[in-house]
């Protein structure tokens, strides 16, 4: 989120300024988190610009956590049991569209990655 997640704002407007600028989620879970309605718009309005992505090593909780936060509307929840903490809040889920998660995971690296290519 360009270091810059707990401020959707700017980032949109770096975004709206920079038409070949993309971001992807990192480890800001915790900071999206907190502002569930602004992050959930944020998500719809520049989903073909945002990837999932992690700063955490590869581990089945972390993913989980990641899951719960982009596919549910699960309200305060602790993000640390998968994902390191950024700061001792709670954070709610933004149930994103199905289209959008495909997105999210899978169709922007595609399309934006040399030597990907879409699945069958």
């Amino acid at each position: 989120m360009a270091n810059d997640g707990e401020d959707l704002a700017q980032l949109a407007q770096w975004l709206d300024a920079y038409p070949n600028m993309y971001v992807d989620i990192d480890a800001r879970i915790s900071d999206l988190g907190r502002q569930p309605c602004s992050a959930r718009r944020f998500f719809l309005k520049y989903q073909d610009r945002i990837m999932f992505g992690t700063d955490t090593a590869p581990n089945r909780a972390a993913y989980r956590m990641y899951c719960r936060f982009l596919e549910t509307d699960d309200e305060y929840f602790d993000p640390a049991g998968g994902h390191h903490r950024r700061g001792f809040w709670m954070i709610y889920g933004v149930f994103l569209p199905k289209e959008v998660l495909e997105k999210l995971y899978v169709r922007n690296a595609e399309r934006l990655l040399v030597g990907l290519k879409p699945a069958a």
